[in-house]
């Protein structure tokens, strides 16, 4: 079991002698790991050392930002095994996706800061004034379970590139990536308090950083309601807020569409994670004299994602983080019966042989109503809603009525005519016949999905202010 009771603050590490929280593996429920249950205090001596250290690297150059980043780059490339075996146990993601992903695009996403830093214009011209784009000051970071290494990065990336100090308040439920990230940035030519880490639980010590007044900035990955409060306490010192939040996606399934193709993307984009991606695909819209065989082909490519060990590189399919995200995936599953809807593959039982850890069936439920409770909140889990739809008119209307927007889908025969439903979408991105991610493109989503953007030079801006100057 690893003994993380310690906190980075200031540029070293900061011993906790109170109580700490316990980390489970997915896979097992057993204690992995343990991790402070930090105070107010340790919030504020964190905040004040990136206070104090703001001055001094707003004003630093860009060979210094580049040179840490570099530095960075170099360390997430050689713990990329410590990250995803890290990973792989708090989240459940199967050790083969981890790699990829989880410890994959922190690197992929650092790379393009550093190749894109060199050419932002930092400094331009507008008529007879001179344009300048200044950091805006200390930013307070809090981020999420799911993808608790890669959401970090695409704050403190960013951040730190703009001239920022940076406090992170990372996930309780999946902190280890975050004390290997501090591990590798000790290792770096950081000044000392420009990033610190600080464990802990969100009404005290995440309290503390959204309310302290030399936070500026807030930026935050998580649920809505969690979400609408940080905005609310942002609100009062006016501090800047980025929120990247929850989703409801739609697979928009076209009459011409390839329909095994697309029901294949749509379920895989859906159990990525099991189901614990804020973009996934959760409801599959198909045209009505389609539903049958869409929910029959939906069936028979969730039987091939049988639950198992997260560890074993041929498991495609790992449990819930957590015994509380479980029990809430299980009473949708259950919620979804009881509201009539057609249970085609999976249900709320335990997957056979899985009796230890947090595992959930794939679950498939058709001819769900647009206005049912599962088909308008977010599971968080590997349950996909089939919704039959009359028109294309109709099937715009029900892929945009939800409070959501992150992300979506489109498929098609005809790319332009994909592209055309696409532009309808009121959603932040959507991928038209499976296009594939890019990591230079804006993220984020509109209505209660969030505010702001992040990845490419969209996610730098956002750490910003603009300042003119009159000549």
């Amino acid at each position: 079991m690893n003994d993380l009771s310690k906190n980075y603050i200031n540029g070293q590490w900061v011993t906790w002698q109170g109580e700490t929280i316990d980390v489970h593996e997915a896979g097992t429920g057993d204690v992995i790991a343990r991790v402070p249950a930090s105070g107010r205090e340790e919030m504020e001596q964190a905040i004040t050392a990136a206070d104090a250290a703001f001055e001094a690297w707003s004003e630093s150059t860009l060979d210094e930002r580049l040179k840490v980043l570099e530095q960075l780059h170099s360390g997430l490339k050689e713990r990329a095994a410590d990250i995803a075996d890290a990973v792989c146990r708090e989240v459940g993601m199967p050790i083969k996706l981890a790699t990829g992903i989880q410890a994959g695009l922190p690197a992929t996403v650092t790379k393009t800061y550093l190749k894109m830093l060199p050419d932002f214009p930092f400094t331009e011209t507008s008529g007879n004034s001179e344009v300048q784009y200044a950091p805006v000051g200390v930013v307070g970071c809090i981020t999420p379970w799911n993808y608790p290494l890669h959401q970090v990065i695409l704050k403190i990336v960013p951040a730190i590139a703009a001239g920022c100090t940076v406090v992170l308040k990372p996930s309780e439920i999946a902190p280890q990536s975050a004390y290997i990230l501090a591990d590798i940035l000790d290792g770096t030519d950081l000044p000392k308090g420009v990033f610190n880490l600080v464990c802990g639980e969100g009404q005290t010590v995440g309290d503390t950083l959204i309310k302290h007044p030399a936070v500026r900035m807030v930026s935050f990955t998580g649920s809505t309601r969690t979400g609408h409060l940080i905005s609310h306490a942002a609100a009062d010192d006016f501090k800047r807020v980025a929120l990247e939040m929850g989703g409801k996606s739609a697979s928009v399934i076209l009459p011409d569409a390839d329909l095994g193709a697309a029901v294949k993307g749509t379920v895989n984009n859906c159990l990525l994670n099991s189901g614990q991606t804020c973009t996934a695909l959760t409801r599959m819209l198909v045209p009505a004299d389609k539903h049958d065989e869409a929910c029959e082909l939906a069936a028979a490519a969730v039987a091939k994602m049988t639950p198992g060990n997260p560890l074993e590189e041929t498991t495609r399919l790992g449990p819930l983080a957590s015994a509380q995200q479980r029990d809430k995936v299980i009473d949708y599953i259950r919620l979804g019966i009881d509201e009539g809807a057609t249970l085609v593959a999976g249900g709320p039982e335990a997957p056979e042989g899985c009796d230890k850890g947090y595992f959930v069936k794939a679950t498939v439920f058709g001819n769900v109503k647009p206005d049912s409770r599962i088909a308008q909140e977010e599971i968080f889990g590997p349950v996909l809603c089939v919704i039959p739809y009359t028109d294309e008119a109709e099937a715009i209307r029900i892929a945009n009525g939800t409070q959501y927007g992150l992300s979506g889908a489109v498929w098609s025969a005809d790319d332009a005519k994909a592209k055309k439903v696409a532009g309808k979408l009121r959603t932040g991105q959507v991928t038209v016949n499976g296009g594939a991610f890019n990591p230079l493109a804006p993220f984020g989503g509109f209505g209660h999905s969030g505010l702001g953007r992040e990845f490419g030079k969209w996610g730098l801006e956002e750490f910003l202010e603009v300042r003119s100057l009159q000549l």
